[in-house]
């Protein structure tokens, strides 16, 4: 009796965590039979929405404005510009600054092509701009 119990719990140890998981999977997907009429749809995975969200770094929030200016078809060297006066007006973005002319160069080979994309290329923050367009070209 106590090879088969033994047997018994073998054979629970190794198919109990395959039916647990199988059905969390299954309790957290969508089902065809559900109403999908509703614009949210909450799954386990989802964060508690009662938090407020963090505030956004400047340095980010200035490199998605900027960004954003090169792709609504304001040229580089203005968005280059405009990057320069923020970091002249607030030193603190000084350490961010490469950072953000790469994105822009990124950016600007994406709306313009390589080849004009590096023609707007000019010294903000060292050579940052000319190295995100060289990574994309």
């Amino acid at each position: 009796m106590t090879h088969t119990a033994r047997r018994i719990g073998r054979s629970l140890a190794l198919v109990l965590p395959v039916v647990l998981v199988l059905s969390g999977t299954l309790a957290v997907t969508m089902v065809p039979w559900a109403d999908t009429s509703s614009s949210q749809i909450l799954t386990a995975s989802a964060e508690d929405v009662s938090l407020p969200a963090k505030p956004r770094a400047a340095h980010d929030v200035l490199r998605d404005k900027l960004v954003a200016e090169l792709r609504e078809g304001q040229a580089p060297d203005d968005v280059l510009t405009h990057l320069q006066r923020e970091v002249d007006r607030r030193p603190s973005l000084a350490e961010h600054c490469v950072g953000i002319a790469r994105a822009l160069g990124r950016a600007a080979v994406d709306a313009y092509g390589p080849t004009k994309a590096q023609s707007y290329a000019r010294p903000v923050c060292d050579t940052a701009y000319a190295s995100g367009v060289a990574s994309m070209g």
